[in-house]
């Protein structure tokens, strides 16, 4: 697919040094004419560039509104699903701030706005409140995978080496829990400053890109929200 693309824009590239030669070759007649005739040719491959250009700005914006809205409805399904232990998880182990899913479904766009900026200051209630959380990252791991081939397939790169990185952080975690079957993983990050500082990076990052889906919903699918909310509210309940 790849191979596919890049030799469709080197084609592109052909296209476009051909057009400027061919404009160049009747600028060339003219001054050698004086025909001013030629000047209305030498435009022509000018505005066909010109178009080209417009038409593939215009297809490239509509490409990356619908690789937008479509990473918006995967995430719904996967948030309702596979997800969704994770996310209860994560915020049931918040001791600030006090974000909890009955606040965020009540929540208008104002508060849930607040909310994400305070979102900028986590404190877990303990450190072993986060082991469960951690736990559930690994669990998710068919999920973020998908979500890494999907990015490779979209073109998406951000999120691409979100998911590298978060693949990374799993890794490390089977690898001591395979080694270490009873003890916990963030008492041994405890003794590396930088994992433990990954760890909260990770935890962190959860909660703060669950926020910005649920404004995400609220300002363009309140349906969506309002079914995702109730869908967790009934969950934590359970």
């Amino acid at each position: 697919m790849k191979i596919i693309k890049k030799k469709i824009d080197v084609a592109y590239v052909l296209l476009i040094v051909v057009l400027l030669l061919f404009s160049g070759f009747f600028l060339y007649l003219e001054a050698i004419t004086h025909n001013e005739f030629l000047y209305h040719l030498a435009a022509i491959p000018l505005e066909i560039i010109v178009g080209a250009l417009i038409v593939e700005r215009y297809l490239s914006m509509r490409q990356k509104q619908t690789r937008a809205r479509q990473f918006m409805f995967i995430k719904s399904c996967l948030f309702r699903s596979e997800l969704r232990n994770l996310y209860l998880t994560n915020f049931g182990a918040l001791a600030k701030p006090a974000i909890t899913m009955e606040k965020i479904k009540v929540a208008g766009l104002k508060e849930l706005k607040q909310m994400r900026e305070a979102a900028e200051a986590i404190e877990y209630s303990s450190q072993e409140a986060m082991e469960p959380v951690i736990m559930e990252y690994v669990n998710a791991y068919n999920v973020f995978f998908g979500f890494m081939e999907w990015a490779i397939n979209s073109e998406y790169e951000s999120l691409f080496h979100d998911m590298v990185f978060l693949l990374h952080f799993i890794h490390d975690v089977k690898l001591y829990k395979r080694q270490n079957p009873e003890g916990l993983f963030i008492h041994e990050a405890l003794n590396h400053p930088e994992l433990m500082n990954t760890i909260h990076q990770v935890l962190t990052e959860g909660i703060k890109k669950f926020l910005d889906y649920a404004i995400e919903l609220k300002e363009k699918q309140p349906a969506v929200f309002d079914e995702l909310m109730a869908d967790y509210i009934v969950s934590s309940r359970l």
